[in-house]
């Protein structure tokens, strides 16, 4: 988010947080975590403690075109399950058809970021988080600004909501509350827990879930000559991880190389990481590195979206950093004098560079795409605006 979506969504967690006192809200059935084996529980806010029947009130949300002020988009049009809840679109589009600096980040195993968004320190909840798309401005994504009560008068002429919203928010003297609205989309996306890969299999001692190929390129990523892992390590594939137990949360944010537009350092003006927020130089072009579960379903890559193919992304780190030939991003990637220290170039046979993507490609978890518990509550044939 950047600051002049503030306003409009500074307005929105007034609202929310308005509605906050005295509504602690005890849980009506508590969630039972059913967590792939070797992970451990994620951290919950002592605010908004998991249910079942906010999770699946949660999803319904998520899943409701209902959340965009023309009626026309919900969360999951850029978060798609078949997608590991990211898309195929290089930068985000949003209900008006504004694209977006950044493309839609995957919600795979969300639950364990202490960080949310490509280049945000400062976000930490997904209930938080969960205003952005909807009421920020700059970019227009769900483009409800200005429409809070008519966004809660929707909802509460649907029966379906009629039940749903105070079974799961028994305590709250209103049910239907901005607040709600929020705690209830963080919980389900909570539950996005991926952890069956081949991978994960074979870690857990199945024969043959991985190919030779696969193991093979899991050596080489974990190597000190690739340095993968540096930014992609742990249980989740990434550097910024949280969950109960861990004292302290890990956060971090790369520069890759990804440009140096003026030879100095600089990335394209609508994308100069977490400097926006920070206004340090050194923090040009540093964004967090995602998860690589699931990696081979979230194409195209880097947070703008300018690497289309796995390959692609392989090449840019085997170089250390880009060359952008021509146009007004031109320049030379891997001079950036901001670019991480891990970021310095390997070589590869083509058999290892193979192997790699295969090994990327074994942390596709296909139960995860498929999960029911996931999908879209409503059908795929029409809209919930219109049933």
């Amino acid at each position: 988010m950047g600051r002049g979506a503030g306003r409009a969504v500074a307005g929105a967690l007034a609202i929310l947080l308005a509605g906050a006192a005295g509504r602690a809200g005890r849980p009506s059935t508590a969630w039972v975590w059913r967590l792939p084996s070797g992970f451990p529980v994620p951290k919950v806010p002592a605010d908004n403690p998991m249910t079942v029947e906010k999770v699946e009130l949660g999803r319904r949300l998520f899943y409701d075109t209902r959340l965009s002020g023309n009626r026309t988009f919900a969360c999951a049009n850029c978060h798609q399950q078949a997608h590991a809840f990211a898309d195929a679109l290089p930068r985000g589009v949003g209900s008006t058809g504004e694209m977006h600096p950044r493309g839609s980040m995957p919600l795979s195993n969300i639950a364990y970021s202490p960080v949310l968004t490509w280049a945000n320190p400062n976000m930490k909840r997904l209930e938080d988080q969960a205003l952005v798309p909807m009421f920020g401005e700059r970019p227009i994504e769900l483009g409800l600004a200005g429409k809070e009560n008519e966004l809660l008068a929707r909802l509460r002429g649907d029966p379906r909501y009629q039940r749903m919203f105070p079974a799961a928010f028994p305590d709250s003297p209103d049910p239907f509350t901005l607040q709600n609205v929020t705690r209830a989309i963080a919980s389900f996306e909570r539950t996005l827990i991926s952890g069956n890969s081949p991978y994960d299999r074979a870690q857990r001692g199945e024969p043959g879930a991985m190919s030779p190929a696969a193991r093979r390129g899991e050596k080489l990523f974990f190597s000190e000559e690739l340095e993968c892992f540096h930014c992609h390590g742990g249980f989740n594939f990434t550097g910024t991880t949280d969950y109960v137990g861990k004292g302290i949360a890990e956060v971090e944010f790369h520069n890759t190389g990804l440009y140096n537009v003026d030879g100095k350092g600089a990335y394209p003006a609508d994308n100069p990481g977490i400097k926006e927020f920070t206004q340090r130089a050194e923090d040009m072009g540093r964004f967090k590195a995602p998860s690589l579960r699931n990696v081979a379903l979230t194409a195209p890559y880097m947070h703008d979206g300018s690497i289309p193919t796995l390959e692609g992304v392989l090449d840019h780190y085997a170089a250390g950093g880009r060359t952008v030939h021509e146009g007004p991003n031109k320049g030379v990637g891997s001079a950036n004098p901001f670019k991480s220290e891990f970021i310095t170039g390997f070589t590869l046979s083509r058999r290892e560079r193979d192997d790699v993507i295969a090994f990327l490609n074994s942390l596709t978890d296909s139960s995860f795409i498929r999960d029911p518990r996931f999908a879209n509550p409503w059908g795929d044939t029409l809209s919930p605006a219109s049933k």
